[in-house]
């Protein structure tokens, strides 16, 4: 009995589990972040524009300035110390969390700190939890079958949302307060006993297999063996590298207007709910909205991983890419007028839009394999890579609540700031300015359209898939002399 007891946890706690729950974590309270944190410095602190827009603009400029972490391409250690990173830093960005919703200085300030400290410690979580997936698998598999994990864990932490609402009022905040409380309390133990679980794992089942030499020198799948005498590389040379990297260039190209459009999903959606449904909709059905347009991407993901497996990453981003473009016209062809077609693609939009922000890790655990087969690296650049792509595709987090307020307000003269209309409401409708709910539901329906031409583009031009792409994982694997980690049972 003992030992079936023994067995099932040690088959419930697999790497995978461990690996996947780390996503639960981080989405309990970036979902929370995602869908509050404007609406409160602009209803609750009342944050004057000029401020919201400097701090907007500062931490865009923190997240263009060079981070000195990861100045080199470590050995494959650097998998312990990632997950020690992990119980360090998860628990910093919980705590950061909490940060946003008690006023305790100018809102200005306020926001500037919270929103850098916030991203600074999300950015660390969520480049160590993403480099793991190229390190613990090279084939296309072993990546789906973690990145299924994740979407599992993401869905039931999307349960957040559901619950935000409930306690949610911008006229008493005490409950919203408590509520992230409790979420980072749970966030902060989470990162740190599964952080703990996962090194372990690794104590117990690497380090006995191999001498003080070699210890660790096979945890990532698929590199060729480390020599004491390499020479590091330096991110001055390794961008050099990166600069005549195409593929690279291309997918930062698509996936920062991806970053753009999912953040401008997420700060705008009470907008659009409030402007565009509130009056024919009951409180509850924008409750079951708002929810499902949180969990679904995250179910639809395990359908999205079983079309990766048959069809490719490639080809099933392109076909999301054409859905939300195809979705996106025949909204604007129908009119804003039919409210349950209304509430079918505004759910959808971002169902879909989030979805394919699920795929893209794989498509980096990719780039990491080319880049380790062109370069003939002996170790894979997978931090410094995806460290890359969270660098140069942030700014589009920045743009989305900025372009999204500029628009609106050039477009109707509706400033959320001063929560009325900048022009004479009179004055306005006789010179032509659209009304509220119509420039609401233009910008709703635009935005994809753009978004998804932009990117179909730059998709067209990414060759990394097909026979191309097989080649590059047979040239990896190649190197591969063995691995402690059996990816089969991952």
């Amino acid at each position: 009995m003992g030992r079936s007891v023994s067995g099932f946890w040690q088959s419930f706690l697999s790497t995978a589990v461990l690996y996947g729950s780390l996503a639960l974590f981080t989405s309990i309270l970036h979902n929370v972040f995602l869908l509050y944190y404007v609406e409160t410095f602009v209803s609750i602190y009342k944050i004057d524009k000029v401020s919201f827009w400097v701090g907007e603009v500062s931490f865009l400029t923190r997240t263009v300035s060079p981070r000195r972490s990861g100045s080199q391409i470590s050995s494959p250690e650097v998998v312990l110390k990632r997950l020690k990173a992990l119980s360090t830093n998860g628990p910093l960005f919980a705590l950061s969390f909490l940060a946003f919703w008690v006023a305790w200085a100018s809102p200005g300030l306020q926001f500037l700190l919270c929103l850098c400290l916030y991203d600074g410690f999300l950015t660390m979580v969520d480049l160590h939890h993403s480099a793991l997936l190229a390190d613990l698998a090279v084939s296309a598999a072993d990546r789906t079958r973690l990145n299924f994990h994740c979407s599992v864990f993401s869905a039931l932490g999307s349960v957040s949302v559901f619950l935000s609402y409930s306690v949610w009022d911008k006229e008493d905040f005490y409950s919203f307060r408590l509520f992230c409380v409790t979420l980072a309390a749970f966030s902060i133990l989470g990162f740190f006993v599964v952080s703990r679980l996962l090194r372990q794992r690794f104590d117990k089942e690497i380090r006995p297999k191999q001498d003080d030499a070699t210890t660790l020198k096979e945890l990532s799948v698929g590199h060729a063996p480390f020599t004491q005498t390499e020479k590091p590389l330096t991110v001055g040379q390794y961008l050099k590298q990166l600069s005549r990297h195409r593929n690279f260039m291309w997918f930062v190209s698509m996936n920062l207007i991806q970053v753009f459009h999912c953040h401008f999903n997420s700060n705008f959606f009470p907008l659009f709910l409030e402007h565009l449904l509130s009056d024919n909709i009951s409180a509850s059905t924008g409750s079951i909205l708002l929810g499902i347009s949180y969990v679904a991407p995250h179910l639809n993901n395990l359908y999205f991983l079983t079309l990766c497996q048959r069809y490719g990453v490639y080809q099933v981003i392109r076909w999301l890419f054409m859905l939300k473009l195809g979705l996106s016209v025949v909204m604007l062809l129908a009119g804003a007028d039919h409210i349950y077609l209304l509430c079918i693609f505004i759910a959808s939009n971002r169902v879909f839009t989030e979805g394919t922000c699920k795929l893209l890790k794989l498509v980096v655990s990719d780039l990491v394999d080319e880049d380790f087969v062109v370069n003939r690296r002996q170790q894979a650049a997978s931090a410094l890579l995806f460290g890359m792509v969270n660098l140069l595709t942030k700014p589009g987090q920045t743009f989305a609540p900025l372009i999204g307020t500029w628009l609106l307000c050039a477009y109707t003269g509706y400033d959320i700031f001063q929560r009325t209309p900048v022009k004479d409401p009179v004055s306005a409708s006789d010179s032509g300015t659209p009304p509220l709910r119509l420039g609401c539901f233009y910008m709703l329906v635009c935005v994809p359209i753009t978004c998804a031409l932009l990117q179909l583009a730059s998709w067209s031009r990414f060759t990394l898939h097909g026979r191309k792409l097989q080649g590059i994982k047979t040239l990896r694997q190649g190197t591969q002399h063995g691995s402690l980690i059996d990816v089969k049972a991952i």
